[in-house]
This record gives C-alpha cells, sequence and structure tokens, in this order.
C-alpha cells in the first residue's frame, strides 16, 4: 500500500533527504585516487553521528557497513572494504540513507575517479540525465510509468542497458515502502501519482547490452553486470508535488 506523506511528515522527509544530501557533499572531496572505500564508509559514519542522524544500510538486514560503495562493474550494494582502494580510471557510486527523528533521506552520486575513459564518463553523464528526466515526467494524475518510459525513451539511443532487477522505492519511516519504481517502462506501474507520496529514482544503467545482474555468493550482497560491462546509477528522493516533483535530497 502506498503511504501518502502527512504535511508533517513531508517536513520530517526534507529534514532527512537534506542532511543525506549534505553528507553527500561533504564525502565528494574525499573520493579520489589512492583512498579505500572503507575510508570513506568510517567518515560517513562519523558524520552521521556526529549530526545525531542514523545510517540506515548499517545492520540493516545484515548489511555490515554504513553506506554502499559500487566501483565499476558493481551495479549496487558495494561493501566498503580496506582492500578496494580506488584508482585513475575507476567510476565509484557512493549511495548512503540517513534516518534523522525516525524518517529515511535516501540519495546517490556517481564519482569519477582520475582520467576515465570518455565513453565511460559519457554513461555517467547521460545516467544522471536519464534520472532527471524521470524526475520531469513527475506530474500528479500521471502514472508511474511515465517515469520509466521518459528513462528509456532517452537511454534507447545509447545502445545501453536499463537495470531491471532493482528499482526505486517508495521510502519515509520505513527504508524501502511501495510502490516499487521501475526504471523501463511497465504496465506494473501503472499506479496514479498523488500529492504526498514520496519515493527515490535511481536508474541503474549499465554500458552493456544485457540488463540481468548477479549477487555474489561469497557476501550475500554485491550486485555485479553479468557481462562484466561498467554500471552508473544516480539517486534523488522526490515529493509528488500539485506542480510536479520536489527534490528532498538536494542542498539549496
Amino acid at each position: 500500500m502506498v503511504v501518502i506523506k502527512t504535511p508533517e511528515e513531508i517536513e520530517k522527509m526534507r529534514t532527512a533527504g537534506k542532511l543525506a544530501a549534505q553528507l553527500l557533499l561533504y564525502i565528494g572531496p574525499f573520493v579520489k585516487e589512492g583512498v579505500s572505500t572503507q575510508y570513506l564508509n568510517d567518515l560517513c559514519e562519523e558524520f552521521t553521528q556526529e549530526h545525531g542522524a542514523i545510517s540506515a544500510p548499517l545492520n540493516y538486514h545484515g548489511f555490515p557497513r554504513s553506506i554502499c560503495t559500487s566501483i565499476n562493474n558493481v551495479v549496487c550494494h558495494g561493501i566498503p572494504s580496506e582492500k578496494d582502494i580506488l584508482k585513475s580510471g575507476d567510476i565509484v557510486n557512493i549511495d548512503i540513507t540517513l534516518i534523522v527523528d525516525g524518517y529515511h533521506g535516501d540519495t546517490s552520486y556517481t564519482f569519477l575517479i582520475g582520467d576515465v575513459d570518455e565513453k565511460i564518463q559519457k554513461l555517467v553523464y547521460r545516467t544522471e540525465k536519464a534520472m532527471y528526466r524521470g524526475i520531469a515526467a513527475i506530474k500528479p494524475g500521471k502514472y508511474l510509468y511515465e517515469i520509466g518510459k521518459a528513462i528509456e525513451k532517452y537511454i534507447g539511443k545509447f545502445n545501453y542497458s536499463i537495470v531491471r532487477a532493482y528499482g526505486g522505492h517508495g521510502i519515509g519511516k520505513k527504508f524501502h515502502e511501495d510502490p516499487h519504481v521501475l526504471h523501463h517502462y511497465s504496465p506494473e506501474n501503472r499506479i496514479r501519482l498523488q500529492e504526498g507520496m514520496i519515493f527515490t529514482v535511481e536508474p541503474m544503467i549499465n554500458m552493456g547490452k544485457n540488463y540481468d545482474v548477479e549477487t555474489s555468493s561469497v557476501d550475500g550482497w554485491t550486485v555485479t553486470t553479468l557481462d562484466g560491462s561498467v554500471s552508473a546509477q544516480f539517486e534523488h528522493t522526490v515529493l509528488v508535488t500539485a506542480e510536479g516533483a520536489e527534490i528532498l535530497t538536494k542542498v539549496e
């Protein structure tokens, strides 16, 4: 069941979203060649505690870290590690979710490390653009599938593939709520958009033509592209308003 947020809940979501955005802005300068993803995780956890918030991923269904760090062909749910040292040419998605006063703010950004191949740079740029195309399609009274349709229409020009195994999600008091947000067109998302809905838009785009992914049998979390191609992702938490969509995870 899709939860329509009250004005009081929306204000709390704005607060949580803004702090998540501030953390992503804070960690950006540290995301560079030679640092470990564990170091980034520890900085994020320190920031979170200093601001009186809680890291939502930490211990969520057993996830062992405070953030997700997904490098190159890792689609999502990458686990920070001392062994994962960022190197020139890498891309890494940092996915952050904070709990503030009981409500969640969820956002992610794909960073370029050093000298990244131009084709991969274009993938990252286009993935971010695809997310904003999806957000621009949000209007009360329209259907949720317009998001996936807008993303698919744009991404289809580049011979990339849109991951289907994972999507956006409703969010509020719970980390994951209804609706499930698909980033390709599907009649499954024939859900009428209403003011007060809050969910994430977070397309994961693979450079290869295969959208299939696999989950690590070793750690049970790390999701990689099946064909080994590079994958990029961007994410915002959005509120459906009378005018369209308000992005809650951005710093004004």
